[in-house]
């Protein structure tokens, strides 16, 4: 146990991992909870500093790990007031993180992996390719990134981020232990106390990892469809060749079941222009998803260079949301923010030492007029 946590960050060790280590160090229990809040509730980085707990255990702390943060490369503000942040992961590459600012709450979009393995047609961040998993500690650290940079902000607010979304770049469940662990410290009233139900994990369709995530635990799931069929499903988002859509919503219905209480998923859907975002294609969703348990939310494509695709408009976004009001379900558009700093849903794409090759596909360069090109995965 301590050999593994010597080699990471201790921003990502959980309760549970942390009262096993201080048990083999001789340890009482109740150390887990000054430690804990130590590093998520005061912020402190520096393990000698941590005056209630014992000089000889603070030396062990410190030789085993540290307490580390990514370095913010850049960081950017809309006009209306969203956030992005370029952090650098271990690996080198970068990632990006956004916060959304709202009426009585704030939205953090935290992304789980520099790039992606996955291909969605529509989304910027896969075609970077894809280098690394981010660590559990680099998941963890842009919430605690984010409320130490916007408390100062937003003074009049008990809590700045009250939402955190796994849907910046890359696909969470391709980074399963990682994710579980992060999850679990965002959950944790030791950590920053998110309730189950704000903290949300994306999927593009990884049936397995959905199986596996009802096991470990509760948080909400939220699915990115983007079709109403296997065959258009099949040219958006490759992974339904593997895993078609009747193979995910069987996957979904057990999840949701193993949450209870009335609990619902969150179904994506990227409208695109003239390709999925028909009327009839509307009146087949509403008949897919008969009986599932679930809301929607329809996100008007945001484009992006060399993407192929254009935003439906506004008549055909709204004729759209009406026929699957009308069909009984809960719909909602997510109203497009950051886009003037290329934050908007679908844009993230970081800085990534792509070891897919798949940039070369693309045509993708890096800027020559800035060190990072920065642009956030759809998924």
């Amino acid at each position: 146990m301590s050999e593994d946590l010597a080699k990471t960050d201790f921003l990502g060790v959980t309760q549970d991992q942390f009262g096993s280590l201080l048990t083999e160090l001789g340890e009482k229990p109740y150390r887990t909870l000054q430690i804990m809040k130590w590093i998520h509730h005061r912020y402190l980085d520096d393990f000698h500093q941590m005056l209630d707990i014992s000089k000889k255990l603070r030396g062990q702390l410190d030789e085993m790990g540290e307490i580390r943060e990514p370095e913010i490369i850049t960081e950017r503000v809309s006009k209306d007031g969203t956030v992005k942040w370029l952090m650098k992961s271990v690996s080198g590459s970068a990632f990006e993180t956004v916060f959304i600012p709202e009426q009585g709450r704030g939205t953090l979009c935290v992304s789980s992996q520099v790039g992606c393995a996955l291909d969605c047609s529509f989304c910027s961040t896969g075609k970077q390719g894809f280098n690394n998993n981010l660590t559990a500690g680099e998941i963890v650290a842009q919430v605690r990134i984010a409320r130490k940079a916007l408390e100062s902000a937003y003074p009049d607010r008990k809590r700045v981020v009250t939402n955190v979304v796994l849907m910046g770049m890359g696909e969470p469940l391709l980074n399963l232990d990682n994710v579980t662990s992060a999850v679990d410290i965002l959950m944790d009233d030791l950590g920053y106390g998110i309730s189950k139900r704000k903290v949300t994990i994306s999927t593009a369709g990884v049936v397995p990892g959905i199986y596996k995530l009802s096991e470990t635990t509760d948080a909400s799931l939220a699915i990115s469809l983007h079709a109403p069929n296997n065959e258009l499903r099949d040219q958006l988002v490759p992974i339904n060749r593997k895993y078609p859509i009747e193979e995910l919503l069987t996957a979904c219905r057990r999840y949701a079941e193993n949450l209870g209480e009335k609990r619902t998923i969150t179904v994506e859907y990227t409208l695109l222009d003239g390709i999925n975002d028909q009327f009839s294609q509307a009146g087949e969703l509403a008949h897919l998803l008969q009986g599932f348990p679930c809301k929607i939310n329809l996100i008007p494509f945001n484009p992006f260079p060399g993407s192929g695709y254009k935003r439906p408009g506004s008549l055909a976004v709204q004729a759209f949301r009406d026929r699957l009001m009308k069909a009984g379900y809960n719909v909602t558009v997510r109203t497009t923010r950051g886009e003037d700093i290329n934050a908007a849903c679908g844009q993230l794409v970081g800085e990534v030492e792509d070891k897919t090759r798949r940039q070369e596909k693309y045509g993708h360069k890096k800027s020559r007029n800035k060190k990072y090109h920065v642009a956030i995965g759809a998924n």
